[in-house]
């Protein structure tokens, strides 16, 4: 870790897009950390900045870019002296981007990321001859180890693996992140001990398709054994687990997901739609009978399970019935937490070719009504919450003293919060809380000086502590 007198550069770091990204971009901090570079606020002067972008649709390549562009109007005040940009956009739009955007220094596509002090040092060294780094995709998961993390001290994402094989034909993540590439167990939970030795307590494993996990490199699906092996990583006090598509859901991984100490009951798994023709056109390989048959046997043995979901609507060709099926489903589905998407314009994609596109005031209606429906519903499932005891996991402590935290039930950034009125809470407690209020996505508790077990609350019991300071953390200390 450099200090300020003795560091090559300072610069600063934006990071874009999903958890997975999250991910990347605390690799590359770690990288650039180890070769003598030092990570400064972006309100402290500094030499340059790397820009990790988001690619995956229209609205989050408009959002990298409008960054870029900004980076470069400091860059041309005289403000910083060079811009890197990385990630996902950088991968899919390649050299174009350097022909759009010429006042970039650096383009670093995905695979690219090792060599991200490569891209450094030539701002450094003004060279100009050449000017982007890409690699093809890996055919082996890279090592996502010596992380500098920007998350909480407390809580990590954890890539299984990297690529997707489904081709969902509105989908661009194969573009830019290639096929899937599936990180040995091993290596896992090697990632896992390090970060729990670094003060994780919420571990969430993150891949772009999560129950196909081993299949490449084993030769069958192994996220039951995955799983079972994380559970035995001390200091870890929760574990959650995203992005699961809807195939591959074994009698193994059901077994597994019911009987595990740390996994907590709180599923992600995008659907998409669920009428079999719009689940046909966008090849998603699972019917609505499948679909239905997975959820109700997890609901079934997983107690107080919470499922999360993504929906599609206005997919080119989705009739008024198509949609009216999925607004019904919707609503007597019930899902906890779901999201909602009009679809994007991807002009690369095979969903681009389909006949049918609808206008975005009707994608936008019809995202609305599914939103509103799922809203009331929501509000509903919190408002049951009410009365009971959960372990809640605080994230920060506001100046006014109130401590913001997250139950089981909710996932970082994506989910509600629960707000907690109690003296000496810190970032990183588990602390048993009765719920005392509900309002609309958020909870309001207050911890609880005598509360059943921590299994009977479908935790395990850990310890409290204060994590030690460890240079993997030197953004949150």
């Amino acid at each position: 870790m450099s200090s300020q007198s003795d560091a090559k550069a300072r610069f600063s770091f934006v990071s874009l897009g999903c958890p997975k990204n999250t991910v990347d971009s605390e690799r590359m901090l770690g990288l650039l950390s180890q070769d003598g570079y030092l990570l400064v606020p972006d309100t402290v002067d500094h030499d340059f900045v790397i820009v990790n972008t988001c690619g995956f649709i229209d609205a989050s390549r408009r959002e990298s870019l409008a960054v870029v562009h900004e980076m470069i109007e400091r860059k041309g005040r005289g403000e910083i002296k060079g811009v890197i940009v990385a990630g996902c956009l950088a991968e899919r739009q390649k050299e174009m981007l350097l022909e759009e955007a010429p006042e970039i220094d650096q383009v670093v596509g995905v695979f690219g990321r090792e060599e991200i002090t490569r891209a450094a040092d030539r701002i450094l060294g003004e060279l100009r001859e050449q000017r982007s780094i890409f690699r093809p995709a890996a055919v082996s998961a890279q090592d996502d180890r010596a992380r500098l993390r920007i998350t909480p001290r407390h809580l990590a994402y954890l890539k299984v693996s990297e690529g997707c094989d489904r081709l969902c034909t509105f989908c661009s993540i194969p573009l830019m992140r290639g096929p899937h590439v599936t990180k040995p167990i091993e290596a896992v939970v090697a990632e896992a001990r390090e970060l729990a030795a670094d003060g994780v307590r919420e571990l969430n494993l993150v891949a772009q398709d999560m129950t196909y996990y081993g299949v490449d490199l084993y030769g069958r699906p192994r996220l039951a054994e995955l799983l079972r092996a994380l559970d035995d990583v001390a200091g870890l006090d929760w574990i959650r687990i995203l992005y699961n598509y809807p195939n591959y859901f074994t009698d193994e991984l059901y077994e597994t997901l019911s009987t595990s100490r740390k996994i907590i009951p709180y599923l992600d798994m995008p659907i998409q739609h669920i009428n079999d023709r719009m689940l046909k056109v966008m090849n998603r390989r699972h019917t609505r009978a499948e679909t239905e048959a997975i959820v109700a046997r997890l609901r079934g043995s997983i107690p107080g399970l919470v499922l999360r979901t993504t929906f599609i609507v206005g997919f080119p060709g989705e009739t008024d019935a198509e949609f009216e099926e999925l607004l019904s489903y919707v609503k007597t589905s019930r899902f906890e937490r779901v999201g909602v998407f009009p679809y994007s314009f991807e002009p690369d994609t095979p969903s681009a070719r389909v006949p049918g596109h609808l206008t975005d005031e009707v994608k936008n209606e019809r995202r609305d009504r599914v939103m509103a429906a799922q809203q009331e519903i929501a509000f509903e499932f919190n408002a049951s919450l009410v009365g009971r005891t959960l372990d809640v996991l605080i994230d920060a402590v506001e100046p006014r003293g109130v401590a913001v935290g997250r139950s089981y039930a909710d996932a970082p950034d994506v989910d509600g919060v629960v707000y907690v009125a109690g003296a000496g809470l810190e970032p990183g407690d588990l602390i048993a809380c009765e719920i005392v209020e509900s309002r609309g996505y958020d909870l309001v508790a207050r911890p609880v000086e005598t509360a059943p077990p921590r299994a009977q609350r479908r935790k395990r019991p850990a310890p409290r502590r204060k994590p030690a300071s460890s240079p993997l953390n030197v953004l949150n200390d």
